[in-house]
């Protein structure tokens, strides 16, 4: 019998690990598909909650933000590219070149888990901004986006027009916040363990894997 686990992705829209962990975890998941019967959830969490319309050129945020040097974003830039070469996933830093206010994004993404679109929401998101350089805060992008995924436009622009979901979002940040949760991505299983960082594939199948063999030997 299968293992059932509920996993909990902590994460931002704009974060680029968070893409490199959510395709090293969607591959782990594919090898332990006959071993581990999984139930997917994506939380919020902003990096940039006080992004601005309009957003911020990204080397100049980084280089206020951690201080970091031309050279060492230009290395910073292609280790992400590299990384996410490696598990498909395509970033194309000429395009991302700013960096936005996601909260609607995330609004959309509690509204889409409701709706069973979740996944396809969070990976279509993520290609829009990293891969085609949209800005994931314009509603005109969002509603595109949540079309291509199958998801009502009308509906979707009545809640970008409204702030509809916004008190649930700000719960779940506050509850992760407050939980100890101040970097992304992170990925619960089963409310219980931790697992931090955009980790390789063979990490994520490893500590899954062992969390399951755990929960099957005898109490």
């Amino acid at each position: 019998m299968s293992a059932r686990m509920k996993l909990d992705f902590v994460s931002d829209v704009s974060c680029p690990w968070c893409a490199i962990g959510l395709q090293a975890l969607l591959a782990a998941l594919g090898r332990l598909r006959n071993d581990i019967e999984t139930e997917l959830h994506f939380q919020p969490f902003e990096l940039n909650p006080e992004m601005g319309p309009g957003g911020q050129d990204i080397a100049e945020h980084i280089a206020q933000k951690y201080g970091s040097s031309v050279q060492q974003f230009a290395q910073r830039q292609e280790m992400i590219r590299t990384r996410g070469a490696e598990l498909g996933f395509r970033f194309d830093m000429g395009k991302r070149t700013r960096i936005y206010n996601t909260f609607d994004a995330h609004r959309l993404l509690h509204w889409a888990g409701l709706e069973g679109k979740q996944l396809q929401l969070k990976q279509a998101l993520f290609d829009a901004y990293f891969t085609d350089g949209a800005d994931p805060g314009n509603h005109a992008v969002l509603a595109g986006i949540a079309a291509q995924v199958g998801l009502d436009p009308a509906r979707t622009r009545e809640i970008l027009a409204s702030d509809q979901y916004a008190a649930e979002v700000r719960a779940r940040e506050e509850f992760y916040r407050d939980h100890g949760i101040n970097a992304v991505p992170a990925v619960i299983v089963n409310d219980r363990h931790l697992i931090e960082g955009g980790q390789p594939v063979d990490v994520f199948e490893g500590v899954l894997r062992q969390l399951a063999d755990k929960a099957a030997q005898p109490a």
